[in-house]
């Protein structure tokens, strides 16, 4: 069993961070644990169909952010990765810092110190010379910074087609294997999507 931590902070991209949880929860050898932020609960309910029972039904559990107790906060407790999906700038800015203030950021903190992957999916545009500052502070510390940026190469004909291929990007990060979207080959991608 591969264990990945998914956090979904307050910044707007609530759709990526669903089809994570989704595909991850359809993967049998992976146990997914859930941290949500008080703002992402007013997010998702901005940007998404699915309310936060049905998301919580999709992990194997799920934390508050004021759980500092939890498992995902110690660096005893083993996982495999851990993607803050969406990343806000304000948690980004405390990832990058070293500020534990919730669960999220030092679950953050406990991933980086165990030499973990840690993708933070930041989305937030114009980015001004403090975001950029913190996002080098964090890729420094050992992040991978990963904005939502979608390709078309794959001639995306939906908004899923553009969501799978960047969660499959992320899923590509933590070494899992999918079947999202197209991979590059050569000098042209693949002419079908694979899901």
């Amino acid at each position: 069993m591969r264990r990945i931590v998914l956090a979904m902070t307050g910044a707007s991209g609530m759709p990526y961070g669903v089809r994570l949880l989704e595909v991850l929860s359809r993967t049998p050898e992976v146990e997914t644990h859930l941290i949500l932020s008080n703002a992402a609960l007013k997010v998702l309910s901005l940007e998404s169909e699915i309310g936060p029972d049905e998301l919580a039904g999709l992990a194997h559990r799920t934390y508050a952010q004021d759980e500092v107790g939890a498992g995902p906060a110690s660096g005893s407790w083993i996982h495999h990765g851990m993607a803050v999906c969406p990343c806000s700038m304000a948690s980004l800015a405390a990832i990058a810092n070293g500020l534990g203030s919730n669960l999220i950021h030092r679950a953050a903190d406990v991933t980086l110190k165990e030499k973990r992957p840690l993708i933070l999916v930041a989305r937030e545009t114009p980015l001004n010379r403090t975001h950029l500052k913190n996002m080098l502070a964090a890729h420094d510390a050992g992040c991978v910074i990963m904005p939502p940026s979608p390709g078309f190469y794959h001639r995306p004909r939906t908004i899923k087609d553009l969501t799978d291929q960047f969660v499959g990007r992320i899923l590509d990060h933590l070494g899992i294997e999918h079947e999202l979207g197209v991979r590059w080959k050569g000098d042209s991608p693949e002419s079908v999507l694979l899901a």
